[in-house]
């Protein structure tokens, strides 16, 4: 194995002028620094993070909790954009990624705080997961830097989609479409979807909607069976929506096809819309109308955030990010 050492013999100079020039050290000329490097590469030279660790007081690992209920996982197209985006930035760096398991697996008796002291985990990012959780809410009150993403704890750095004005957007479309009897099946409780129905009762107190009771229904994230359920409730109603809003583009897959099996046409019979802007409701017939949201720059605004937070603690502002999305009109919701 190469040592530094071995660098510094073969370029003439000290030890701790290698491991300046190696650590981008500013006291050492340019010249000097891509000499010793390109000295280092030909020699086959790899840092050992051990050492490193020691040295830094950091391993340069960052910890990720994904964990969604309906076991989902990496094929949840939402969440496993902004994990995409969050490693790569993440790698950009200089830190690599470990996913932290719970404690609920029989094999793993380790909560996620104590898996993460137990790998050392300079910071963590809560990416999907049950934030109501206890295993959630202690590793998020411990002293280990967090970040998380679509929810909001108190003195701790969050990145959200602009959930607000993405709802407002998309009822203010659908409203201009002609359409005045609009349904909203919405997700199950949570920050996200606590602030999308205040959104949709709000925009559509100020656009002059009535909004019956009976229009508003609940379903949870990506569940097309209950989505389906809901839509046939809303398609008995005496006086039936002309347009309904969905939690998720996936589950309003769930909708479509109650609709269709009704003999009824999307849009010309009734309109939908969907949120999130998943790739597949851009290739459907007709193209589902909703709001994209930009799970690139949450997955950058989380890895930047908390690295910034392992590395500066004392300057790193502590606040809640707010990402917007775009209005994906499609040809979903037709003109009424």
């Amino acid at each position: 194995m190469v040592l530094m050492k071995d660098i510094a013999a073969a370029c003439g100079v000290s030890i701790a002028t290698v491991s300046k020039a190696l650590n981008n050290h500013s006291d050492i000329g340019e010249e000097t620094k891509e000499h010793i490097r390109n000295v280092a590469k030909e020699m086959g030279y790899s840092p050992n993070s051990a050492a490193k660790a020691l040295k830094t007081n950091r391993t340069y690992n960052i910890g990720v909790v994904f964990s969604h209920e309906d076991q989902s996982g990496l094929t949840h197209d939402f969440f496993a954009h902004v994990l995409d985006s969050f490693k790569n930035h993440a790698e950009q760096k200089g830190y690599d990624i470990t996913f932290i398991n719970s404690g609920k697996h029989e094999m793993r008796k380790m909560s996620y705080l104590d898996h993460c002291r137990y790998r050392g985990f300079d910071g963590v990012a809560v990416i999907c997961a049950n934030f109501y959780d206890s295993e959630v809410e202690d590793l998020v009150k411990s002293g280990i830097p967090v970040v998380t993403v679509d929810h909001v704890f108190h003195d701790r750095i969050a990145i959200t989609s602009d959930n607000v004005k993405g709802m407002r957007d998309l009822l203010t479309y659908i409203y201009e479409q002609g359409h005045r009897k609009v349904a909203y099946i919405h997700g199950v409780t949570s920050s996200v979807s606590q602030g999308r129905l205040t959104s949709f009762y709000y925009t559509a107190e100020e656009l002059g909607m009535h909004v019956p009771d009976e229009y508003v229904l609940e379903a949870a994230y990506r569940d097309t069976k209950k989505a389906y359920e809901m839509t046939e409730k809303l398609l008995d109603l005496p006086d039936p929506p002309t347009c309904i809003c969905y939690p998720d583009d996936f589950s309003a897959f769930g909708g479509m096809n109650a609709i269709k099996e009704r003999g009824l046409s999307i849009p010309e019979d009734i309109s939908i819309a969907g949120y999130d802007g998943i790739r597949i409701g851009r290739h459907l017939e007709p193209q589902l109308t909703t709001i994209r949201q930009d799970t690139a720059e949450i997955g950058r605004q989380a890895a930047e955030k908390l690295v910034s937070l392992i590395e500066r603690p004392k300057s790193t502002l502590i606040e809640q990010v707010v990402v917007e999305g775009i209005l994906f009109k499609g040809k979903s919701v037709g003109k009424k």
